[in-house]
C-alpha cells in the first residue's frame, strides 16, 4: 500500500487538527473578558492585510482599535495586547502538541535514514559484515546544553505531554480540559532559573524520553543486526552541560556541579529501580528471586536513603544482572531473558552516570587564573612554577607547564576564580568516584587559539593530585583564524612528550570541539561552515599522521546560522577526508523539545544521526569527495562571502542597529536562562562580548535572519557576473555538503519577513543600513532559486515548509505587537518631552513578553 505524500499527511494530521482544536481554544473563557479569543483572529487578519498594503506595525495596531473599539483608553489597549500575547503563546503550544502527537504519522518511522532501512539496504547490497564491523566502534553523542532558548516551565511541559497524548487518542473532553488548564497556567518566569533548575528541566528529557528511545535503538541493533553476538559498543551515549558549563556563567559553582552529578546518578538509579520492580513480579523462580529482590533493595537504598553516597556500583549491578540471565537460561528455559537483556543494555548505555557531565571554561579565564596561581604559589614559597615563569617565552612556558604535577589546596588561594577553577577539577574526581569515569571525563576549553591555552588547562588538572588524569582535554576552536591554525596547534601538542603520554593513556584518542555559533558570528555563514570543513580535513590528516584517532564534537545551535537545520544530511555529506567514527554535537533549547521531545521524535532523530555516519562510511559514495575544481569554487565562494560579511559587520551602524532597532537588550530580561546574555561587565556593547544566542535570536525576532544567509547571494552573484555560474552548478551537483548548506540557508530565508520592518527603510539613521540587508536577502533568494531550479524556496521539503508557514502565521500578530512596542520606545527615547517611566516600562514589558512565543514558534531560533 502506497503512503500518501508527506505534505498530504501533514495537512490531514496536523493542519486540520490545529484548525479544529484552535477553534475550541479561542472560545474558552480564560478570564472575565471572554472576547479576547474572538478578537484575535480579526487582529491576525488585519495584520496580514496590513502588510500586503505595506502598512507599518503602528498603523496596523491603530487600524485594529479604530475598527473594533470605540475610543479605547491606553489601559484597554495594553490589556488586550497583553492578552493577545498570552493567547498566541498558547496557540504555539497547541501546535507543538499536535505535531508531537502526529509525528509517527507524518514521518515514516521505517523510512529513509531509519535503522530498519539501513539494515535492509545493507542486506540488499551484501554489506552486513561491514555494517556490523562499523557499529562495533561508531558512536553518536548528543550533548544537552542549557543555553537559554527554551522558556517553558515544567508545568507547561507537562501539559504539552498530556495534550499530545490526548490528541493522539482523540479524547476531545480531556483536550478541552487541558486547553483550559493551559489558558490559566502562567508561562512567564518571575526569576531567572539557577543552573541546577536548568539541569533538572533537562534531566526530565533524559528520564522520560532518552532512557526509552536510546535503549530501544540499542536493543534493535543487538537483536536484528548482531543477533547472538554480543554488541560491546555503546553506539549511543549522552552528554550534559548544565551545572558543568562555567563559560561566562558565574552562577555555576562546584557545589552545583556536584549536585547535578548526584541528580543524574539518582535519576538513572530511579529508572533502573522501576524496571527492577516490574521484573520482580515476573522473576519469581528459585535461585533468581532473591537476587532480584536484593538488587531492588540496594537500588532503593542508594536513591532514597544514601543521597550522595555510594554503596553499590555499576559493575556490581551488571554482574548481578548477568548472573540472573545465566540462571534463567540454564535453569528456567530462558523465561523473561529478553526483559533482563533490555536492562543489561540500559546499563551498558547509561551506567551510573546517565549522561557525561562536561566541564567547560574560557581560555582567557584560564590564563588569568594560572597567572594568579603562579603569583600566589610563589608568594607561599611553593616550588610548582619557575620563579621567572611570567617572563618566559611562550615556548618555555609550554615546556614548564608540561612538567607540572602536584597536589595544591584550592582554599589556600585568595583569588576567587583560581579557587573555583581548581575546585571544579577536584569535583570531576569526586564525580568519577561516585558515578564512574563516564560521569565527568572531559574538560573543554572555549575560545582556544593556541598550544598554551591547552597546556594551561592540562597543567591545572595535573596539579590537582591527578598526575595521570582520567579525563580528556578538549580544545574548542571557534573563530575563522583559530580554525585555520587548529591543525598546527594540535601537531605541536601531539609532539609534546607529556601530552603525547597522556593521549597514549587515553587510547590515543583526541576530542576536538568546533564552534559553528561563534564561527558564523565571526565569519558569516559560508565561511564558518567551509572553515570548519577544512579544519576537520586538516585535523584528520595531522591526527592520522601521528596515529591519533580524532573525534569531532560540533558546537551546534538550533538554526542554520549556528550549524543546525538538516543536521543528519550534513554528517552524511562529509566524505572520506574527514574522520567520522563518532558524531558528537550539542543540542539546546527548543531543538531538544522539537527534535527529541517525545519518544518517537527522539528515536527517529537519533536513528537519523546514526544512519548519517553509516551512510558516510558503509555506503560511502566517492562522489562526495570534493574534486580540485569544486574545492576551488567552494573556497572562492567562502572568501567572497566572508569579505561581504566582514564589511557588513564593520559598518558603523551594525552594532547601533542591533542595540536600538532589535530586541537584543531584552534577552537578558526574559529569565529563560541562568547565564548572562553577554560576556564582559561593561555597559557599552562590544561585538566580541556578544553571545551567539541573543545575537542570532535578535535577527530572528526581526525576521531578518542575517547570520543564516548574508554573503550567500553576493558570492554566487559574482560567479554569475563573471560568466562562471557553471562552476557553482557543478559544485551544487557534485557536493552533498554544499547542497545541504544551501538547503539550510533556504530555511533561514523562508523564516524571514521583511515587510515587518519595511518601515525602517525610511529611518534617517538606519534606512540605508536596512536596505543593505534587504538587498542581500533578495539577492540570496534569487541566486538560490536560479541555482536549484526551484520556483519557490524549500520546494523539496514542502511539509517542513508548511510547518514553518503555519508557525509564522500564528506569531505574525505577536511580531506586530513587538514591533509596535519597539517603535513606541524609539519615539519616546527621541522625544524632547519628559518621558512617563510607567509608559516606557509597559512598552518594554510588551517587547520582553512577546519574545517567548516567537522563540518557541521558530523551534530553532537561536
Amino acid at each position: 500500500m502506497l503512503r500518501k505524500p508527506k505534505i498530504d499527511r501533514f495537512n490531514e494530521s496536523v493542519l486540520s487538527r490545529y484548525q479544529i482544536y484552535n477553534s475550541i481554544f479561542i472560545t474558552l473563557p480564560f478570564d472575565e473578558i471572554s472576547n479576547t479569543g474572538v478578537l484575535l483572529p480579526l487582529f491576525s487578519e488585519i495584520c496580514e492585510k496590513g502588510y500586503e498594503e505595506n502598512k507599518n506595525p503602528t498603523e496596523i495596531v491603530g487600524n485594529f482599535f479604530k475598527k473594533y473599539y470605540e475610543k479605547p483608553t491606553d489601559t484597554e489597549k495594553f490589556d488586550l495586547l497583553f492578552r493577545f500575547i498570552q493567547y498566541i503563546e498558547r496557540q504555539v503550544v497547541l501546535f507543538d502538541a499536535i505535531e508531537d502527537a502526529t509525528f509517527p504519522v507524518v514521518n515514516n518511522m521505517d523510512g529513509r535514514g531509519t535503522l530498519r532501512n539501513i539494515k535492509e539496504e545493507a542486506e540488499a547490497k551484501n554489506k552486513m559484515p561491514e555494517l556490523k564491523a562499523y557499529l562495533e566502534h561508531f558512536k553518536v553523542r548528543p550533548v544537552l546544553t542549557a543555553h537559554p532558548t527554551q522558556f517553558y516551565p515544567g508545568s507547561v511541559l507537562g501539559i504539552i505531554t498530556d495534550l499530545a497524548t490526548a490528541i493522539r487518542d482523540n479524547n476531545l473532553n480531556l483536550i478541552k480540559k487541558l486547553l483550559a488548564q493551559l489558558g490559566k497556567t502562567p508561562f512567564f518566569k518571575k526569576e531567572k532559573p539557577t543552573p541546577f533548575d536548568e539541569a533538572v528541566s533537562l534531566i526530565w528529557y533524559l528520564e522520560n524520553v532518552f532512557y526509552q528511545s536510546a535503549s530501544q535503538i540499542f536493543d534493535y541493533i543487538q537483536d536484528n543486526i548482531f543477533g547472538e553476538e554480543e554488541l560491546n559498543n555503546q553506539v549511543l551515549n549522552l552528554g550534559f552541560w548544565p551545572g558543568g558549563d562555567r563559560d561566562g556563567n558565574p552562577f555555576v559553582t562546584t557545589e552545583i556541579t556536584l549536585k547535578v552529578a548526584d541528580r543524574l546518578r539518582s535519576t538513572i538509579l530511579k529508572n533502573y529501580y522501576r524496571d527492577v520492580r516490574r521484573l520482580r513480579r515476573r522473576i519469581t523462580f528459585k535461585f533468581v528471586d532473591k537476587l532480584i529482590t536484593d538488587l531492588e533493595s540496594k537500588l532503593y537504598e542508594n536513591i532514597f536513603l544514601q543521597s550522595g553516597r555510594t554503596t553499590i556500583t555499576a559493575e556490581e549491578t551488571m554482574s548481578t544482572l548477568l548472573e540472573i540471565r545465566e540462571i534463567l537460561e540454564t535453569k528456567h528455559q530462558s523465561l523473561f531473558v529478553d526483559e533482563i537483556n533490555d536492562l543489561i543494555n540500559k546499563m551498558k548505555l547509561f551506567g551510573f552516570h546517565f549522561a557525561t557531565l562536561d566541564i567547560r571554561q574560557d581560555s582567557r579565564v584560564h590564563h588569568n587564573v594560572l597567572s594568579n596561581i603562579v603569583e600566589e604559589s610563589l608568594e607561599m614559597g611553593l616550588d610548582i612554577f619557575p620563579k621567572n615563569y611570567n617572563k618566559l617565552s611562550e615556548e618555555k612556558q609550554i615546556n614548564a607547564l608540561s612538567k607540572i604535577v602536584g597536589k595544591v589546596n584550592p582554599s589556600l588561594f585568595k583569588h576567587e576564580m583560581s579557587r573555583n577553577t581548581l575546585e571544579s577539577i577536584y569535583a570531576m574526581k569526586t564525580i568519577q568516584r561516585n558515578n564512574g569515569e563516564m560521569g565527568s571525563n572531559r574538560y573543554i576549553i572555549s575560545n582556544n587559539g593556541s598550544v598554551l591555552n591547552v597546556m594551561e588547562a592540562f597543567a591545572m588538572i595535573r596539579m590537582c593530585d591527578w598526575e595521570q588524569p582520567t579525563t580528556d582535554v578538549v580544545p574548542l576552536f571557534e573563530t575563522v583564524e583559530d580554525l585555520e591554525d587548529a591543525h598546527n596547534v594540535m601537531e605541536t601538542l601531539y609532539k609534546n612528550k607529556a601530552y603525547a603520554e597522556h593521549l597514549k593513556r587515553r587510547g590515543n584518542k583526541q576530542t576536538i570541539m568546533l564552534g559553528f555559533s561563534d564561527g558564523t558570528k565571526d565569519g558569516g555563514y559560508l565561511m564558518a561552515n567551509w572553515g570548519i570543513y577544512r579544519a576537520k580535513e586538516a585535523l584528520s590528516a595531522i591526527s592520522r599522521k601521528y596515529g591519533i584517532k580524532v573525534v569531532f564534537f560540533d558546537g551546534r545551535g538550533g538554526p542554520p546560522a549556528r550549524g543546525g537545520g538538516k543536521t543528519h544530511q550534513f554528517y552524511a555529506s562529509l566524505g572520506p577526508t574527514i574522520e567520522n567514527e563518532e558524531v558528537q554535537l550539542t543540542i539546546q533549547g527548543q531543538t531538544i523539545s522539537s527534535n527529541f521531545g517525545t519518544p518517537e521524535s527522539c528515536q527517529y532523530n537519533l536513528e537519523q544521526l546514526l544512519s548519517s555516519g553509516i551512510a558516510n562510511n558503509v555506503f560511502a559514495n566517492e562522489k562526495d569527495r570534493l574534486g580540485k575544481e569544486d574545492r576551488g569554487t567552494m573556497d572562492r565562494l567562502a572568501k567572497i562571502s566572508y569579505k561581504a560579511y566582514v564589511d557588513f559587520k564593520n559598518h558603523p551602524k551594525f552594532l547601533p542597529y542591533l542595540e536600538r532597532m532589535s530586541t537584543l537588550k531584552y534577552y537578558a530580561k526574559t529569565n529563560i536562562g541562568s547565564r548572562p546574555s553577554k560576556r564582559g561587565g561593561g555597559d557599552k556593547l562590544v561585538f566580541s562580548d556578544l553571545r551567539a544566542i541573543p545575537f542570532v535570536g535578535s535577527w530572528s525576532q526581526l525576521k531578518q535572519n542575517v547570520p543564516g544567509f548574508y554573503g550567500v547571494g553576493v558570492a554566487i552573484q559574482e560567479f554569475v557576473d563573471n560568466n562562471e555560474f557553471d562552476k557553482v552548478q557543478s559544485l551544487y551537483q557534485n557536493s552533498t555538503f554544499f547542497r545541504t548548506l544551501l538547503e539550510n540557508s533556504m530555511m533561514s530565508l523562508t523564516k524571514s519577513f521583511f515587510k515587518l520592518t519595511a518601515y525602517m527603510q525610511d529611518d534617517k539613521e538606519f534606512g540605508a543600513f536596512w536596505k543593505i540587508i534587504h538587498e542581500e536577502y533578495e539577492r540570496s533568494k534569487a541566486m538560490l532559486l536560479k541555482l536549484t531550479g526551484y520556483s519557490e524556496l524549500m520546494e523539496d521539503t514542502r511539509s517542513m515548509k508548511a510547518s514553518i508557514q503555519v508557525r509564522e502565521k500564528i506569531v505574525l500578530p505577536l511580531l506586530t505587537i513587538q514591533q509596535f512596542a519597539l517603535r513606541q520606545i524609539q519615539e519616546l527615547n527621541a522625544s524632547k518631552k519628559e518621558v512617563d517611566p510607567e509608559l516606557m516600562e509597559t512598552y518594554e514589558r510588551m517587547v520582553t513578553r512577546s519574545l517567548f512565543g516567537n522563540i518557541n514558534a521558530a523551534r530553532n531560533s537561536a
